[in-house]
C-alpha cells in the first residue's frame, strides 16, 4: 500500500489502482444464509455513489457527524468509507439526538427518529434490495443510492488531521485511524493478499479494525461474518478452507 496514504478513503484509492480485481470485502450473514463478494472495484463504486449521495443529496459537509446505527455488515462498511471521503465524522453507535444526520438499520428506526437532520434508512436485506415500503420519515438508501455517479470528487479537501471516527467512547482523525489500522494489520499478521475471517461486531475499534480497517491497510481482505455464532462449529473450517482464509479473528 502507499505509506503516504493518511485516510481511508487514500487507502481505498491506492488498492483500487493496484488491483481492482481483487476480492475486498466477503460477506456472510449466518442467520439468513446470505453470501456477498465485492471487488474492490465494486466496492470502491458502492462507495463513490453513497459518498454522492451523502455531499449532493443530503448536503454533508466535512466536519458534520453522522450517527451510523448499522451492524457489522458489507454496506456499513461502504458507508464508513464514504463518511471518509467526504470529511463527515461516521458516529458508530453515536446519539442521533447529536448528530447533524443518521444512517440506520431496521431493527433502530425509533432511535434514529431522535436526529433532526436528514435521517437515511436500509433494509439490510440481500443484494442491497429496499424496504417494501420506505419507512416514515426515511430517505430509502436502496431507492436513492443506484442513480448516484460512480465517480465522486469532495468539495472541499478531506483534513486527514481531523475527526474521522467515533466508536466505543474513542475519537480518530482519518491519519490516526490509518496509523493504527496499520498497526493492527501488523499484529495480525496481515500482509497483501491475507484474507482475514473476522467474527467481531463493529460496535468497538477492534470490531472495525478486524473488519475493514486492518485488512484494508495491509493489501488483504476481509470475510466479514455476521451472526457467526449461528454457524456450526464443523462448517467454520470448511469456510476457512472455501475462503482462503489466512488469519481469523474471532
Amino acid at each position: 500500500m502507499n505509506a503516504s496514504d493518511r485516510t481511508p478513503a487514500d487507502l481505498l484509492r491506492s488498492a483500487l489502482a493496484a488491483d481492482p480485481a481483487r476480492p475486498l470485502v466477503t460477506f456472510y450473514d449466518d442467520a439468513t444464509g446470505e453470501r456477498v463478494e465485492l471487488s474492490v472495484a465494486t466496492f470502491a463504486n458502492w462507495v463513490a455513489k453513497t459518498s454522492n449521495l451523502l455531499q449532493d443529496g443530503l448536503s454533508a459537509e466535512p466536519g458534520d457527524r453522522l450517527a451510523l446505527l448499522l451492524p457489522a455488515h458489507w454496506q456499513t462498511a461502504v458507508w464508513l468509507l464514504a463518511c471518509s471521503s467526504v470529511g463527515v465524522v461516521a458516529d458508530v453507535g453515536g446519539d442521533p439526538a447529536a448528530a447533524d444526520l443518521v444512517v440506520s438499520g431496521p431493527d433502530t428506526l425509533d432511535t434514529a427518529r431522535a436526529c433532526s437532520g436528514e435521517r437515511i434508512a436500509l433494509a439490510l436485506r440481500p443484494l442491497g434490495g429496499r424496504f417494501p415500503q420506505a419507512p416514515r420519515g426515511f430517505v430509502d438508501y436502496a431507492v436513492e443510492v443506484p442513480g448516484q455517479g460512480d465517480r465522486f470528487a469532495p468539495y472541499a479537501p478531506v483534513d486527514a488531521d481531523a475527526p474521522a471516527l467515533a466508536v466505543a467512547g474513542a475519537e480518530f482523525t482519518g491519519a490516526q485511524l490509518v496509523a493504527r489500522a496499520r498497526a493492527d494489520a501488523d499484529e495480525l499478521g496481515l500482509a497483501p493478499g491475507s484474507r482475514l475471517l473476522s467474527g467481531r461486531g463493529y460496535a468497538t475499534w477492534e470490531g472495525l479494525s478486524a473488519g475493514l480497517y486492518a485488512p484494508l491497510a495491509s493489501g488483504g481482505s476481509v470475510v466479514l461474518c455476521r451472526n457467526l455464532d449461528r454457524l456450526p462449529a464443523q462448517d467454520l473450517g470448511k469456510r476457512v478452507e472455501s475462503e482462503r482464509v489466512t488469519d481469523t479473528a474471532v
